[in-house]
């Protein structure tokens, strides 16, 4: 979900993050997962330098930069956070505490601005709204609360919806129904856990609640993130676009190839075997 936004001139990077599963089918990350998240890292680590303003929109992992080493990147930064103590569940409240004041975050930073259910206005053109804070998933989710972040420029919007899982609530439906945003790009259902971790019918009502976002934004929708961890994830898109043509996965939008690592890490792992004892049996 890592997002870069040039709105009028002023560079603006949402959930600068990236990681991995440490486990999908009981196996570690492959070789190759672990060689592209070091580049994409090493991208983020570049495009941060020349950022203006970053949104972090909640404390996992996979969504902001969190090794002490690499709070130097805040620095001078305009920082727009999810509130480190209101509506947020413990695992979350600790990362939050830490990315702040033990690793100096917050005194690093031009000026940190707590943007759940707030208007950070930088001039007249360009103002970057956040929502209340949204379940990360189920209205009944253990995983805490994201802030979905609306940018607003140059006679245009752009709604980032992080973790909002499809969405399976109906709560971000509401206030993106009340915003009307051109483009929004957001975490799209979790099929992956259909039965699973997440019962068969919040999957459902994701997928659901999907269709319905198609008919609030006025240009398109970028269901990613989550959503494409299943292998199956390009047959969800198809069938999604047989009522909403304006659905496109991030790969599509940004024209590069679909890499679903995670997703193909059984195959990954079974091809290096392969490719291993072939080269013993030589």
């Amino acid at each position: 979900m890592a997002t870069v936004v040039d709105a009028g001139g002023v560079k603006i990077f949402v959930d600068p993050g990236v990681s991995f599963a440490p486990r999908r089918y009981g196996l570690p990350p492959h070789p190759l997962e672990l060689k592209r998240l070091e580049e994409i890292r090493e991208q983020i680590y570049r495009e941060l330098e020349d950022t203006d303003m970053v949104v972090v929109t909640h404390y996992h992992y996979d969504h902001y930069l969190y090794h002490g080493d690499e709070a130097e990147f805040y620095r001078g930064k305009v920082l727009l956070v999810k509130h480190p103590t209101h509506d947020i569940n413990v695992s979350q409240r600790i990362r939050a505490h830490r990315l702040l004041k033990r690793n100096r975050v917050a005194e690093l930073a031009k000026e940190v601005v707590y943007i759940d259910d707030n208007v950070y206005v930088v001039d007249r053109g360009l103002e970057i709204r956040g929502s209340p804070p949204m379940p990360h998933g189920p209205d009944s989710t253990k995983l805490g609360y994201v802030v979905m972040v609306m940018i607003r420029c140059c006679d245009s919007s752009f709604v980032h919806a992080s973790d909002i899982q499809g969405p399976i609530s109906s709560r971000p439906l509401a206030v993106l129904r009340d915003w009307r945003p051109d483009i929004v790009f957001l975490s799209g259902p979790p099929t992956y856990f259909d039965g699973y971790k997440i019962d068969v019918e919040s999957v459902e009502k994701g997928l659901e609640n999907l269709k319905m976002l198609c008919n609030l934004a006025r240009d398109m929708v970028i269901a990613d993130h989550h959503f494409a961890r299943d292998i199956e994830y390009p047959r969800h898109l198809e069938t999604l676009r047989a009522s909403c043509k304006r659905i496109l996965s991030a790969a599509e939008f940004m024209g590069v190839s679909y890499e679903p690592l995670e997703a193909l890490r059984k195959e990954l792992w079974r091809s290096s075997k392969e490719t291993t004892d072939s080269d013993r049996a030589s």
